[in-house]
């Protein structure tokens, strides 16, 4: 546009120098030769110094430690930043020795639509009366209900253990070969071969998290949290029986006493078993007497009671959807030109 409206006024839209447009047209194309200092090394030294950083003496040392090495040996190669420059060129600022590559781990991606679909389990301590005491509680979960399938203490992690709810939770709820997931973290008795072997044996799906991320695992440690934020929850467990006797009394208030966040306020029993939608009933024909009582109080139309969800995700994939937005600078620079443009015509 510049033929027709100008550089000058085009240049003060855009908010450029003049000077900016006009060199950057007369090195369109041409690649900025930089004349070489009198004072730089030659290729040889440069080959030379190289070669000494890198040599079995030097090469575990940063370049402010050669350069006082060499120093202290009444020798001078170049400066401490002539150094640094030489290992920038030669794309070797970095650590030089082999490291170790930690490989890219896929998020696990589960999807529930119904109850029985995917279960996660995990496990959490239990602190004892004296110090380093814990009692181990495991807990497996139907992260599409929440719905505690089943749960066991003891006083150690052990494989036997897992073995055991696992096992027990799979028979109490007839699971059918190949139709579960069942998810947990990478703890040792999670990946241990007698846990894994026994999912396999029952043809189940197995997921892990990813190393070190505990979102992977969300709803056993929401659940985990809501157990130990709870007013009755014991600081600390007198033994082992005590500790049991909580868990006695909190798993059945948990499962059909706790109106669930996630599951639009009905229990986990509830929806495991299929009979929310009498619950859900209930509360529709409550909101309807109320609505019919004071329409005016409900601005926005007849309410509804809330369903359950379709679905549940561990880690649902997002869609990356591209929009084109406006850049307000652009607009104004735009209007600016479009308005001279107007002047000039």
């Amino acid at each position: 546009m510049a033929p027709q409206l100008g550089a000058k006024p085009l240049c003060k839209a855009l908010g450029l120098s003049t000077a900016t447009y006009y060199r950057r047209r007369l090195l369109k194309g041409k690649p900025i030769e930089r004349p070489t200092s009198h004072r730089a090394l030659s290729l040889e030294e440069k080959q030379t110094v190289l070669q000494l950083m890198n040599s079995e003496r030097f090469q575990d040392m940063a370049p402010p430690q050669i350069y006082a090495e060499l120093l202290d040996e009444g020798r001078y190669y170049c400066s401490e930043r002539e150094m640094y420059r030489i290992l920038t060129e030669n794309k070797q600022v970095k650590e030089r020795r082999d490291q170790r590559r930690h490989p890219a781990y896929t998020a696990p991606e589960l999807i529930a639509r119904g109850p029985n679909e995917v279960w996660s389990w995990d496990v959490t301590m239990l602190r004892g009366l004296r110090p380093f005491e814990y009692f181990y509680l495991y807990v497996m979960m139907d992260i599409f209900s929440r719905y505690i399938v089943g749960w066991l203490l003891a006083l150690c992690e052990k494989a036997d253990y897992a073995e055991r709810l696992i096992q027990e939770c799979y028979d109490r709820e007839e699971i059918l070969p190949g139709q579960l997931t069942v998810h947990s973290d990478n703890g040792p008795i999670m990946i241990a071969t007698q846990t894994t072997d026994l999912l396999r044996n029952l043809d189940a799906k197995i997921s892990n998290s990813r190393p070190y991320v505990s979102n992977d695992n969300p709803f056993s440690e929401s659940q985990f949290k809501t157990m130990k934020y709870r007013p009755d929850f014991p600081k600390n467990m007198a033994d082992i029986d005590v500790a049991r006797e909580f868990c006695r009394s909190y798993f059945p208030w948990y499962n059909h006493e706790h109106h669930h966040s996630g599951l639009s306020m009905l229990t986990p029993h509830e929806v495991h078993r299929g009979a929310w939608g009498a619950r859900v009933a209930g509360r529709q024909r409550t909101l309807d007497r109320a609505y019919e009582a004071h329409p005016e109080r409900f601005i926005r139309g007849r309410p509804a009671a809330k369903g359950i969800p379709s679905e549940v995700w561990i880690n649902k994939p997002t869609r990356t959807v591209l929009t084109l937005e406006a850049n307000p600078r652009s607009v104004e620079v735009a209007a600016q030109v479009a308005g001279r443009a107007q002047l000039l015509l």
